[in-house]
């Protein structure tokens, strides 16, 4: 396939439901722009992901507070897909509100091309004086994925639904992903598993493909093993995106013969999304006293 070529949505669904089916287990690109897309496309990369945090910064120069919008977030996948040669997963968060929002994000991030979505079980936007850890009943979580299933109209567009297993026990993290793997999520994606041990404890349990968000965790990076309990996809994080604003930022420096900063690339991230606006104007607006 030459640069200017791309496969069909529907080539890439089925590519990434053959990753899905395979013995091994596959590291992302992070993808944020369609010029990122088509890089990790001409590098071999066998699947992308568009995170939820970097859609923010990159559309809206904000913190990941789930302030970017679904129809902001849609754009975002439509311009890489224009581009794409390999599948992307789309981080759709919470799916942008309840059950029925849910199906709306389906609906419109299908037609956008992605050939993968995650949603989580993350109670979203998170409430005031809150780590968006907070996480809604497995019985929403459930109705979640079923109106996801429901609202898709490619078969070969997979479902993947996430929890958190860092803020869980392990029977909890155990009853959560066997309920929507009962429901028909077609692969379950985890965050915050700690090592080998905790992740043998849950894929016990478990039949369908399993994805991990890693952040590059130490303690998980043996492919094979990974690849033994089930796991297909791993995300590692998003270093591309903040090596891109860290080179940004000293491009544009030099040109202004500024003073070096040390800061590094999340720090300048942290920097130019100005989060403590935002905390301010949540103490002043959000935290409301009778």
């Amino acid at each position: 396939m030459t640069n200017m070529q791309r496969a069909s949505h529907h080539e890439l669904r089925r590519a990434f439901r053959a990753l899905l089916a395979s013995g091994s287990c596959y590291h992302t690109a992070s993808v944020f722009d369609p010029m990122s897309a088509r890089i990790a496309g001409d590098l071999g990369f066998e699947v992308g992901i568009l995170g939820g945090s970097v859609a923010s910064l990159q559309v809206l120069a904000a913190p990941d507070f789930a302030l970017i919008t679904l129809s902001e977030f849609v754009e975002q996948a439509t311009r890489i897909h224009r581009v794409s040669r390999l599948p992307v997963i789309a981080d759709a968060d919470h799916g942008y509100g309840n059950a029925l929002n849910v199906m709306r994000t389906v609906v419109e991030l299908e037609r956008a091309g992605i050939s993968a979505l995650t949603i989580e079980d993350t109670l979203l936007p998170a409430q005031f004086n809150r780590k968006s850890t907070d996480l809604i009943s497995v019985a929403e979580g459930v109705g979640k994925v079923r109106a996801a299933l429901e609202a898709r109209v490619d078969p070969d567009l997979a479902i993947i639904a996430r929890t958190n297993a860092g803020v869980l026990s392990v029977d909890e993290v155990i009853k959560r992903t066997v309920a929507y793997q009962k429901a028909g999520a077609d692969a379950i994606c985890m965050v915050g598993v700690e090592d080998f041990e905790h992740l043998e404890k849950i894929a016990e349990h478990l039949s369908v493909p399993l994805m991990l968000v890693t952040y590059g965790n130490p303690k998980l990076r043996d492919n094979e093993r990974l690849a033994k309990l089930g796991v297909r996809i791993v995300v590692n994080g998003h270093a591309a995106y903040f090596a891109a604003i860290k080179a940004t930022y000293d491009c544009l420096r030099e040109q202004r013969n500024a003073v070096a900063s040390d800061l590094s690339a999340s720090e300048l991230a942290h920097k130019y999304t100005q989060p403590e606006d935002y905390v301010a104007w949540a103490d002043e607006f959000m935290n409301v006293k009778e």
